[in-house]
């Protein structure tokens, strides 16, 4: 493992355990189509604290005009997912959502808002998240709590 800016990077696209699971850090913070579209991007990770952010446009919006609520709970399920696997991957382990409650608080339609994830509790088997997105002036737009499981891929 050598040190990057979410403190371990992996030379190699597979888990300890040869299952080819990407868990290096490009891949937990390069998640693919789905979560690029949101705009999610993590600014600092690790096994206990993420921050990130999106710029927020009309390609966020719902025929309204405003942030769809699904790029919220992107966000969320996003931040925590990371964090939750970087706490867990140094047992070749990966942290997957069970449940994840979203609460929208305030409506936007343009700006930076910002993502912190803080772990609540971290057990063997489970592990809670609270995720709060923000705006510029720091009003609290979303609301949310991810439970993960830590698995280890078969």
């Amino acid at each position: 493992m050598q040190p990057s800016r979410f403190g371990w990077m992996d030379d190699s696209p597979t888990s300890p355990n040869g299952t080819g699971l990407r868990t290096e850090a490009a891949s937990l913070t390069d998640a693919g189509a789905f979560v690029t579209a949101a705009g999610f991007q993590p600014d600092e990770v690790s096994g206990t604290h993420v921050t990130g952010h999106i710029e927020i446009d009309a390609s966020h919006h719902t025929p309204w005009g405003i942030v769809h609520g699904g790029v919220y709970a992107t966000a969320i399920e996003s931040a925590a997912s990371i964090g939750a696997t970087t706490a867990v991957r140094a047992d070749g382990m990966v942290a997957v959502g069970l449940t994840n409650t979203t609460h929208f608080l305030r409506s936007i339609t343009d700006g930076h808002v910002t993502i912190e994830a803080e772990a609540i509790n971290q057990g063997r088997t489970q592990q809670l998240w609270k995720v709060d997105v923000r705006d510029a002036r720091d009003r609290l737009l979303a609301h949310g709590e991810v439970r993960l499981q830590n698995v280890t891929p078969v």
